[in-house]
């Protein structure tokens, strides 16, 4: 086994309880951790044999285009979105965080962590 982390994958969304959030938008970051196994992919170096990445984030990325009210949605989402699409995965850890949340004070981040 081993994990692919993806990491501080930068997004500027729609999302938000909020009505004005789904207006202006925030500044949203994701990371995930996969865990597959990697021993074909580490001996035959072909990228057919792996998770490829890229298209892990493109996936992400479709999701991050769609509004939502909640993170748990979204996350929730990202990890229905992967296990549909790419086979190989034992585990997906998804964190997603919205950067300086309207909160009425100041907060760095609120952040929703799913695994499945």
């Amino acid at each position: 086994m081993g994990l692919i982390q993806i990491e501080n994958m930068e997004f500027y969304s729609f999302h938000g309880h909020f009505k004005e959030e789904r207006i202006v938008g925030n500044k949203f970051l994701v990371d995930l951790t996969i865990e597959t196994d990697m021993k074909i992919p580490s001996e035959s170096d072909n990228l057919k044999d792996a998770v490829n990445y890229q298209h892990v984030y493109e996936i992400v990325k479709q999701q991050m285009e769609m509004k939502s009210h909640l993170l748990e949605h979204i996350a929730g989402r990202i990890l229905d979105a992967i296990y549909a699409d790419i086979s190989g995965i034992k585990k997906i850890t998804v964190k997603v965080s919205k950067m300086n949340p309207p909160m009425g004070g100041k907060i760095g981040s609120v952040s929703i962590v799913l695994t499945r």
